[in-house]
């Protein structure tokens, strides 16, 4: 994979541009923390935005430092013009499950109309956006880090759409909460593109969403949107979630904190699997089992001494999704030191080791393991007796390209 000459002069050109924005002073550092893109809009007093019809695709992570929606605080300010919002998987407030949306409603707090974007790509998303009446779509909502997650490709789709439509695309920029140090884990294959992987960037990607949209321009979409970012400040590639001194509202409902965010890129894998990934308890993607599981499998884990995570044997019966109502063995992840954590490595290691230590073991009948590490290759290295070296391994050589193409689309140092 090479870096494009319009990558290069996309990248160059955005960055530019954005390099005039004043950078992160001491004292926002020392004071405030992170300042999300929101809140450097609203200081500027949303000269952006102005003389514009505006419209805004976010979800319950769109809030201020004071938890206040942002929906409501632009609706109430008279110099901004917000005519719509637009909902993603799970919908405008959240109220839904994996793989569902609210539905077109309007809003009761402001009376604004919501619109569906879930599954709706192309011509007929633009459709929605010219319906709408609005001049400029604003994208903010907090992502979890991992390719998968599938608010990342509602940006893509609503670029490419907003491309179609001939509307401005603004992105609010918030922060990885993985931090963003580096990239890592397989890059997808573009023949096993969908909704949790649509373009080939690595499955825990490094990147905050305003990055991804100048890659997603830079690379990917055949007519690049009109694009800006509004960055944050205070924020550094090094910092967890809880250094931004921002508050964590659940982006899903089965995303309740940020200690979920960070097993998520690896225990994500197991949805591929006839395991439970720990979806009703309190605790999904840190507990994972299925009926017969013993304590053999935290044993097996342990053993292999991965660096910063730890596994307890553990039994649990979750509520709804696999094995409702039932009692079932596991294992709780107990992360240490996230810093040196892998959660992808960590995620091989326990399809392995499940693999071997429950005889029930199976991939889901559809594969949808491929669609989630973007190839076939992690299912069929398993089935054949690989061991997490091997496999981790088999990606380096397209990982080390994607870092090199995702370097010159990083706002932040």
């Amino acid at each position: 994979m090479s870096l494009s000459r319009r990558g290069l002069l996309a990248a160059g050109g955005a960055v530019g541009a954005l390099a005039a924005a004043p950078p992160a002073t001491a004292r926002e550092r020392r004071g405030a923390g992170t300042r999300t893109g929101f809140e450097r809009l609203a200081a500027d007093g949303y000269r952006p935005l102005a003389g514009q019809r505006v419209g805004l695709v976010t979800n319950p992570t769109g809030v201020t430092r004071d938890v206040r929606h942002i929906v409501d605080v632009m609706h109430a300010d008279p110099r901004v013009n917000l005519l719509a919002v637009f909902g993603p998987e799970h919908g405008f407030r959240g109220t839904a499950q994996a793989g569902g949306s609210e539905g077109r409603a309007d809003d009761p707090a402001t009376g604004l109309p919501v619109y569906d974007t879930y599954l709706k790509t192309g011509q007929a998303l633009a459709d929605i956006f010219t319906a709408s009446g609005v001049d400029t779509v604003v994208f903010d909502i907090q992502d979890t880090g991992a390719r998968f997650y599938t608010y990342v490709w509602t940006l893509y789709d609503c670029m490419e759409a907003a491309a179609l439509a001939g509307k401005r695309f603004v992105v609010l920029d918030r922060p990885n909460p993985l931090t963003g140090r580096t990239a890592s884990g397989p890059v997808l294959h573009p023949e096993f593109a969908t909704f949790v992987g649509r373009e080939p960037i690595s499955q825990a990607h490094g990147m905050t969403v305003g990055e991804l949209a100048l890659l997603f321009n830079g690379e990917f979409l055949t007519t690049p949107a009109d694009l800006e970012i509004v960055r944050m400040s205070g924020w550094r590639r090094a910092d967890f979630f809880d250094a931004t001194g921002l508050p964590w509202v659940p982006p899903s409902p089965n995303m309740p904190t940020a200690d979920t965010a960070l097993v998520y890129p690896g225990t994500c894998l197991f949805e591929g699997t006839n395991l439970s990934e720990g979806r009703g308890t309190t605790r999904p993607f840190e507990l994972l089992g299925a009926p017969g599981v013993d304590r053999g499998w935290a044993e097996a884990a342990n053993a292999l001494g991965l660096p910063g995570v730890r596994f307890r044997e553990a039994y649990f019966a979750p509520v709804f999704s696999k094995f409702t109502g039932e009692t079932i063995g596991g294992v709780q992840l107990h992360v240490h030191d996230r810093e040196r954590f892998d959660p992808v490595r960590t995620g091989i290691a326990l399809l392995v080791t499940a693999k071997n230590a429950w005889s029930g073991f199976a991939w889901r009948s559809d594969n949808w393991i491929d669609k989630l590490t973007g190839s076939d290759r992690v299912r069929t290295m398993i089935d054949a007796g690989a061991g997490t070296d091997e496999i981790t391994g088999a990606w380096q050589g397209e990982l080390a390209a994607f870092r090199f193409l995702r370097h010159a689309y990083l706002l932040y140092r």
